[in-house]
């Protein structure tokens, strides 16, 4: 039952991660009232929540390693939330910058549980296991996105705070430090002291070259730019998108709006990490070209995916019907969904005793995308709010091409276990046949 509680664990602190992490989406609008901040610059405020989380998620995912996830997990959680409680006092718009820049750091935590998890869960289960902690947790934007308005446009600011969004920042703090003594005192680091000194041993120095060297690894990042950076962009940006591009005065409504792909991002996973699993299992090929790489097959299906929705919420931007827009913001998560839900059912596979390196690595190129296309989206080349979607679509293709090339089996054999300082796990056959 530990490993139950071990994956509830993880999934409630990264859920509420995930919500304090974007929750200053819903209340662009009365932060940039009240800051005087114009469209651009609540696109580099997006951007900014990002911009720690590639050499974060690196460093901890060796961390929890190292030390164990609970160790980690609770001091993460615990500086977030002491940080949160400050950006509501903040008067000047620098001190908030920088303290939600802090409070931002929160989307590191990602990589801990899924450090966590696979620390208890079977290889043959890993991809469903990590896609219901990853689905559930990446939810907490979509929780972010619903409840805080709820509770804060509601009317209640609570008894210290004139402005609400303050309020919020500051009980989601709070919180963020009980779930960190929470973790700290619930969470048990391995399934066995052997598995615990086991990930240790290979916390060094040289390991972590090797696995982030990887080729394999490197091609499995590129995608995490492509999908979980575009769901991070789009977390930060959707509100804002659907109340300048289609004129919704109601700032609750977009935010309402917008919680419809984090629900989608989010709750769907699962099912991209269950198929995985079972292709790999029934050793089933969707694709003949990739012939014997079944979870990579379905990796590509859904990077393609995502691609073609993409192009799609132009067109329905274009169209003026902001019903149309949301109903492709929510192809958009889905396909984000399948695509997280595949890699992370091929990442931990790779290296058992380094799963916390590995998703390092992955979880921290990919944040990338997270930084850069929420600048494209806003950007004042584009001839409006709906082009900037399909720009970077066209900056995907390129990667799709890379995984169609490298997934092909006998380069798959070589980038599945090729790397610089060629050390640790022996390498395992994360897809497919050997």
């Amino acid at each position: 039952m530990t490993k139950w509680r071990t994956l509830l664990l993880a999934t409630i602190g990264f859920n509420f991660s995930f919500l304090i992490w974007f929750s200053f989406a819903p209340f662009t609008g009365p932060m940039a009232e009240e800051f005087g901040l114009s469209t651009a610059e609540i696109g580099i405020l997006a951007s900014a929540a990002i911009w720690l989380a590639p050499f974060g998620r690196i460093l901890t995912g060796w961390l929890s390693d190292k030390f164990g996830a609970p160790t980690v997990f609770a001091i993460v959680l615990g500086y977030v939330g002491v940080f949160s409680m400050a950006s509501a006092f903040a008067q000047s718009y620098t001190v908030f910058f920088v303290e939600r820049l802090i409070v931002a750091t929160a989307g590191i935590t990602f990589v801990i549980g899924i450090q966590h998890v696979s620390e208890w869960f079977e290889e043959e289960n890993l991809g469903m296991a990590e896609g219901i902690y990853a689905g559930i947790g990446n939810a907490g934007a979509a929780a972010g996105a619903l409840i805080l308005p709820t509770l804060f446009y509601a009317g209640w600011s609570g008894p210290i705070f004139e402005t609400r969004w303050r309020a919020a920042f500051f009980y989601t703090g709070v919180v963020a430090i009980v779930l960190g003594i929470a973790y700290y005192l619930l969470g048990e680091a391995a399934k066995s002291e052997e598995k615990r000194q086991a990930t240790a041993d290979q916390a060094s120095f040289e390991d972590w070259i090797h696995t982030a060297t990887r080729y394999g690894t490197v091609v499995l990042a590129l995608a995490y730019v492509m999908t979980f950076g575009l769901e991070l962009s789009m977390n930060g940006w959707l509100a804002t998108y659907y109340r300048e591009g289609f004129n919704t005065q109601n700032l609750a409504l977009a935010s309402y709006f917008a919680a419809t792909f984090s629900v989608a991002a989010g709750l769907l996973r699962p099912i991209g990490g269950y198929v995985s699993d079972v292709l790999a299992r029934k050793e089933k090929n969707i694709i003949p070209f990739f012939a014997g790489r079944y979870r990579e097959q379905w990796t590509f299906v859904t990077l393609s995916f995502v691609v073609v929705t993409m192009v799609g919420m132009t067109l329905a931007g274009l169209s003026g019907e902001v019903l149309i827009a949301v109903g492709t913001g929510f192809m958009v998560g889905m396909a984000c969904a399948f695509a997280e839900g595949s890699i992370f059912a091929q990442v931990p596979a790779m290296f058992p005793n380094s799963s916390g390196a590995v998703a390092g690595v992955v979880g921290g190129v990919g944040t990338v995308g997270g930084i850069v296309y929420p600048l494209v989206y806003s950007s004042t080349a584009m001839p409006n709010l709906h082009m900037g979607y399909t720009v970077v679509a066209a900056s995907m293709v390129p990667i799709v091409a890379l995984t169609a090339w490298v997934f092909q089996p006998k380069i798959a054999r070589v980038a599945d276990q090729a790397g610089f300082l060629q050390r640790g796990d022996p390498p395992t056959a994360a897809g497919g046949d050997d």
